[in-house]
């Protein structure tokens, strides 16, 4: 019966699979499996037809509507052209701007943190919150790190930020003085196909071949470079090179990405600092224009061969400092905007104290190479092309000419480091008070000696990007202001610094100074000590004490439209050089040769009328017979220096400076100035 009704059934409509005719007996024989744990899948619920009738097709209903899953191929699509923007975002930034987009992004959200951090953790009590543990010392501490991270990752002008911060940070923070006691401005050299692309393009698409008259491939006639660069920092680096014409030369080529990051550079720290301004309630901003028109102008190298002759000019003008200070030559026909071409200087760097005063093996009347800007001995020309055509790329084609330190390095320039020292202080004694043109960042590594034929050294200033030009008021005002400080006449303190717009006189004299001023009334230092119970945890104490340095800020930039921007450079510059004479031992007085200069200028100022030179030369006279009482406390401490019981009158300074400014909550680290 069950064979018929398969036959009927497959008269009706033959099977697609025949086999399954075979198959049949065999599924009748199957043991009925196990009833399943799980519901039963879905399935059609319609009812066959005797004999396994296919459904027809009414039975089946109507049809559905396929899936489409449009939200997940929405977001899918949107993904896929935020991925693609991004995408092209990156890589355009990266090729016009050299991720100086990334960079700025980077700035903010960075910024943002550590804000937030502060308007969180910044208590005398912490609260419970992530980040709370540590109190402030840890606050800083973190934040220390992450800002100097930024400046290090970011590079470029970051860098020169960072420096600036490293050399005032004395008013910061002790977690943030040893951070950025780090900051040193190096950073790795581009390849030689970069040195060429600036050159080409600030020289007319000529090639460095043409444009400097050298052959890498040893070529008779032509001169030499190597394409090794002798020192790589944020900005730019410097080759050797001797010319066709016998000058040795240095080449300092800007990096070309500057040129596509220093805009948006810029004005991400404006941003930023138009944000913490807002929010900490500190009158910062007033400062950025200034600023960022003094790191524009520090990338235009033609504004610092500006500078450079300048600065030439005023020293062979200057009776005082002719013959002792040397700016080399700008060689201008082989320079640009991004391209600074100048003497090549053989010296001893101002931070190798050994090689400087070690004993001098060169023979009396003898001077070390290049004194006086004499052309360099000639080095075998032979040697130097058998190296080219042997290895164009080669890194040892200058020189060394290290004769003077003898076999075993034990020799020096033999010079005194008082006689530095003086030299330094009256040069940019000079610039500050008498002509009112400021070399800016008079570091170790800008200052070259060389010794001249008579023993005495000479003082090589380098890199004058960075500059400041003082109003003839301005500058009359300051030689005033410092001839007062040392006078103790706090009514003229008071009357310039009202015309600055600056109330904590006491706070200022201070700073001037880098050292306490003991003239004033002591107000300032009374009201910052004023209600500090002892009963008050360390934490509550420093929170109150930054607090109140805080409102000093406010109080020296009071009236930001009369508050003087110069002085920020200004007192980079005098922080420098006072670190650089208590690095080499304190040999010389600086407060008191600054004080003369600044009273000598006054009477010097040919712009004054008659009348008042002659009552400035007077008060001159009665001002160094003052000056003289200074003399006594600088043999005090230079003969307990020398007895091994103390340290010079600029550490002296500095401890007595520690000491105050600790009683005000401010811990100071000048010593990383060292590194």
């Amino acid at each position: 019966m069950l064979r018929q009704s398969a036959l009927a059934c497959a008269g009706r409509r033959a099977l697609p699979n025949p086999p399954i005719r075979r198959s049949l007996p065999l599924l009748l024989r199957q043991k009925p499996r196990a009833a399943s744990p799980f519901p039963p899948a879905r399935r059609w619920q319609g009812t066959f037809s005797a004999g396994f009738a296919p459904p027809s097709p009414a039975s089946l209903g109507t049809p559905r509507r396929a899936g489409t899953y449009t939200r997940t191929r929405k977001w899918s699509r949107r993904l896929l052209v935020l991925s693609a923007v991004l995408g092209a975002g990156y890589a355009a930034d990266q090729y016009f701007y050299s991720a100086g987009i990334a960079r700025s992004l980077r700035t903010f959200g960075l910024g943002l943190l550590v804000a937030l951090d502060y308007k969180l953790n910044f208590r005398p009590t912490p609260l419970p919150v992530l980040g709370s543990e540590g109190g402030i010392p840890e606050l800083h501490r973190r934040n220390a790190e992450r800002l100097f991270s930024l400046l290090r990752d970011n590079g470029g002008l970051y860098l020169k930020i960072g420096q600036a911060i490293a050399m005032q940070s004395a008013v910061l923070p002790a977690e943030f003085q040893k951070m950025f006691a780090r900051m040193f401005d190096d950073a790795p050299q581009d390849g030689w196909e970069a040195v060429e692309r600036v050159i080409r393009e600030d020289f007319g698409g000529r090639s460095v071949e043409e444009v400097f008259g050298v052959s890498f491939a040893g070529r008779e006639g032509m001169g030499f470079m190597e394409r090794t660069a002798r020192a790589s920092a944020s900005v730019a680096q410097v080759h050797w090179a001797r010319l066709p014409d016998g000058r040795e030369v240095a080449i300092k080529i800007q990096k070309p990405e500057i040129k596509k990051q220093i805009g948006w550079d810029l004005w991400a720290f404006k941003v930023v600092t138009r944000v913490y301004t807002y929010w900490f309630d500190l009158p910062l901003y007033s400062l950025v224009p200034f600023i960022t028109e003094r790191l524009m102008l520090e990338t235009d190298f033609e504004n610092e061969a500006k500078n450079s002759e300048l600065m030439r000019q005023l020293v062979a003008d200057e009776p005082r400092l002719r013959g002792r200070v040397y700016v080399p030559p700008v060689y201008h026909e082989l320079s640009s905007k991004r391209v600074l071409t100048t003497e090549w200087i053989e010296g001893v760097r101002l931070w190798d104290k050994a090689s400087l005063t070690r004993p001098w093996i060169g023979g009396h009347g003898n001077g070390s190479a290049g004194v006086h800007g004499a052309l360099l001995e000639s080095p075998d020309m032979d040697v130097l092309r058998r190296e080219m055509r042997a290895n164009p790329d080669s890194q040892f084609l200058k020189p060394e000419r290290a004769e003077w330190k003898g076999r075993n390095n034990k020799a020096g320039l033999g010079v005194s480091t008082k006689d530095v020292m003086t030299t330094m202080v009256d040069l940019f004694s000079a610039q500050i008070f008498k002509w009112g043109v400021v070399h800016c960042d008079p570091h170790p590594g800008n200052i070259f000696i060389r010794r001249l034929p008579n023993g005495n050294p000479e003082l090589v200033l380098i890199d004058h990007g960075l500059y400041v030009y003082m109003s003839d008021k301005f500058r009359r005002e300051y030689g005033q202001f410092w001839k007062s400080l040392m006078t103790f006449d706090n009514e003229k303190i008071a009357e310039i610094t009202a015309e600055w717009g600056i109330k904590a006189a006491d706070l200022f004299a201070s700073a001037t100074l880098m050292r306490p001023y003991e003239g004033g009334n002591g107000e300032f230092k009374s009201e910052m000590l004023r209600n500090l119970e002892d009963g008050k945890t360390a934490s509550q104490r420093s929170y109150e004490m930054q607090q109140r340095m805080k409102q000093g800020i406010r109080d020296i930039l009071s009236d930001e439209e009369k508050w003087p921007k110069e002085l920020v450079f200004i007192g980079r510059n005098m922080r420098i050089v006072q670190g650089n004479n208590q690095f080499l031992g304190s040999p010389v007085n600086r407060i008191k040769m600054m004080g003369e200069w600044a009273s000598r200028s006054l009477f010097e100022d040919r712009n004054l009328p008659w009348n008042q030179r002659v009552t400035n030369m007077w008060r001159h006279l009665l001002f160094k017979t003052v000056l003289a009482l200074t003399d006594v406390a600088f043999y005090f401490y230079k003969m307990r220096q020398l007895l091994g019981l103390g340290g010079g009158m600029e550490d002296e300074v500095e401890a007595r400076m520690r000491r105050v400014a600790k009683e005000m909550g401010v811990e100071l680290q000048h010593d990383v100035f060292e590194g």
